[in-house]
């Protein structure tokens, strides 16, 4: 029987947990200082599916991603991660517990070489250096050919194919992932799509932010409105479009 690690403690997976939500967020709140900001989320997102969390700006979507990665822990409501009760756990337990977030921005270091940066996802253990590189090569062809590159000198894209590859070498269970299309070209962003796709029929849960609505509907299987801090509709993504319309004041994305 297998383990995961959750605030500290190891704790077995058995069916029950395998059947479990990859993540249910139930009537969470949250909040910087004295304001407000989630006002009683609640979703769930089943194993080896794509959720799309969508809405305008500033509607709360990112804050969402911060409480289920640890970033910012909850002051009401209950965060599961496969069946356990995880709320304001560290994200270094997270982590261990197979949740993987790729923020706004993409995290990587840029005065290292693309070599070093996924070389560097070794120290959390259970996989070789080598290995990662490996990986992370077999899937980006193109790292493979900047891996003496510094990362703040690739593209864009390159860029974001680099932030994907050190979240896929810890074989997440639940990957976050925080507008991966901001800043770049349409056809780099279909292939990074596609991607996603690809990891979901792999059995890696994913939770999506994501500003360019259709982009995301088009390989969501499951999606929802956020307008203001609360989930206004969830539902499959054709059974969303109006209302996705309505979220972003009739923006044609």
């Amino acid at each position: 029987m297998s383990t995961t690690a959750v605030a500290g403690d190891e704790q077995p997976v058995d069916e029950r947990v395998l059947a479990a939500p990859a993540l249910e967020l139930v009537g969470v709140r949250a909040a910087y200082g004295r304001i407000e900001v989630l006002h009683g989320v609640s979703l769930t997102v089943a194993p080896g599916t794509v959720f799309a969390l969508l809405g305008p700006n500033g509607a709360g979507k990112s804050t969402a991603l911060k409480v289920v990665s640890g970033r910012l822990a909850p002051t009401a409501g209950c965060v599961h991660i496969a069946g356990t009760h995880v709320s304001g756990a560290k994200p270094h337990k997270l982590a261990r517990a197979g949740v993987c977030s790729i923020p706004e921005g993409r995290g990587i270091f840029p005065n290292l070489t693309v070599k070093e940066n996924l070389r560097m996802m070794a120290y959390r253990g259970g996989v070789s250096a080598d290995d990662i590189e490996s990986r992370a090569y077999d899937r980006f062809e193109r790292l493979g050919e900047r891996r003496a590159q510094l990362a703040g000198t690739l593209s864009g894209g390159e860029q974001q194919m680099l932030a994907m590859a050190r979240a896929l070498s810890t074989n997440p269970l639940l990957l976050l992932l925080d507008e991966i299309s901001m800043g770049l070209a349409p056809l780099i962003v279909t292939g990074l799509y596609d991607l996603v796709g690809q990891l979901a029929s792999e059995g890696i849960s994913i939770l999506l932010v994501e500003q360019f609505a259709r982009t995301a509907l088009a390989i969501a299987d499951q999606a929802a409105i956020m307008v203001g801090g609360r989930i206004t509709r969830v539902g499959r993504p054709e059974d969303v479009t109006d209302e996705v319309s309505a979220a972003y004041l009739g923006s044609s994305r």
